[in-house]
């Protein structure tokens, strides 16, 4: 089983997000890892209504997290969070598996 940790922060923002979205009881967010960013991988997440029929599903603060098997490998131990900022306010990923990233924090590499 994936071992992903969503801190009380974003966990809260989840949860908004979620009500916002008006979409089934089941809806969760989705954590994926998508090839791309200036590091070579970028991390992606949205609210989606139903997982997909190979994804693991996990649970934490009451919001049902979707992470399909490519995904999975890379994001085993990462940390999610929610940080406000004077540069902005967005989700921040805490990944072991990381060896380097870039400036910005929205892409890396393993």
């Amino acid at each position: 089983m994936l071992l992903l940790t969503l801190t009380p922060n974003a966990a809260e923002k989840v949860q908004g997000f979620l009500k916002e979205h008006d979409g089934p009881p089941d809806s969760g967010l989705r954590v994926a890892v998508l090839p791309g960013g200036c590091s070579g991988f970028q991390y992606g997440v949205e609210i989606d209504d139903t997982p997909e029929s190979d994804d693991e599903v996990l649970e934490h603060h009451g919001i049902r997290i979707f992470v399909d098997p490519f995904s999975a490998q890379y994001l085993e131990g990462i940390e999610i969070d929610y940080v406000t900022s004077m540069m902005g306010s967005g989700f921040a990923f805490k990944n072991p598996q990381a060896t380097g990233g870039c400036g910005c924090g929205s892409s890396f590499t393993v």
